[in-house]
């Protein structure tokens, strides 16, 4: 992955959720190209180990941890994992979700409801719930969250994956402005359609004229890019950004307005 603007981050400790693959694959690695010293997070045992060797072998430090970002236990393992392997936690991008088949409300399955909630919402409540005590004990911090451009129009798909992310929006602001007096940075990125696991697995719901559309719907007319969003990702956790807080940044070329 090619470097954009040095940013330095040599001594802190990133925290990266959904680390396996896609945005926070590549923000895994942005923060290690800046020096950070980063757990990269996943529930899947054989692409987040993957991400720390991509770190490893370009000479940045890295470890894995195993993790169901919805299990309150899980999570606060994951936390006392990074200050017992680094010594501290300075970044968080709270990363992992999921998005489901879509479906109308009338005919969603209380247990397709729980699940993506609990995934995409609940997890990030937990995140912060655990990740914002040890950034206190460094004296302050950062934290971004993954919400969606969809939370600036809706999305007659997925009823729960759009809800959960009005969430995320609703918990970074309050979080945001209740401990930006002692030191941390609460801030969500919402992409638009970005060429991760989650789009490809939109690919298997939709017709070729669907699939087309979905690629080319940003003014840009094509995919983003991970690695264009890792670079929004670690510029937030920067000293660069320190006036942005508690608010959401669209990484969609302008889609949510179009």
């Amino acid at each position: 992955m090619a470097s954009g603007v040095q940013i330095d981050m040599r001594h802190k400790v990133a925290l990266v959720t959904g680390g396996g693959y896609g945005m926070g694959r590549a923000s895994a690695r942005r923060f290690a190209e800046c020096g950070a010293s980063v757990v990269v997070a996943d529930v899947d045992a054989t692409t987040g180990p993957e991400t720390v060797e991509l770190i490893r072998a370009a000479g940045g430090k890295a470890e894995f941890v195993e993790v169901d970002v919805a299990d309150s236990a899980g999570v606060r393992e994951m936390v006392e994992f990074t200050v017992g392997a680094f010594g501290g936690l300075d970044y968080a991008h709270n990363n992992a979700g999921i998005i489901e088949a879509p479906e109308s409300i009338v005919g969603y399955s209380e247990e397709q409801w729980e699940r993506v909630l609990r995934t995409n919402l609940t997890s990030v409540f937990l995140c912060l719930k655990y990740e914002i005590p040890r950034m206190l004990e460094r004296g302050g911090g950062a934290i971004v969250n993954v919400a969606s451009e969809t939370t600036y129009k809706g999305n007659i798909g997925d009823a729960a994956y759009t809800a959960s992310k009005h969430g995320v929006y609703g918990l970074t602001t309050s979080a945001g402005l209740r401990y930006v007096k002692r030191g941390i940075r609460v801030n969500a990125i919402a992409p638009g359609n970005i060429e991760t696991g989650i789009v490809e697995r939109a690919r298997q719901y939709l017709t070729p004229e669907a699939v087309h559309a979905m690629e080319t719907a940003q003014p840009i007319g094509r995919l983003g890019q991970p690695a264009e969003v890792a670079e929004l990702v670690v510029w937030l956790c920067s000293d660069a950004a320190s006036l942005i807080n508690a608010t959401r940044i669209a990484a969609d070329t302008g889609w949510h307005v179009a």
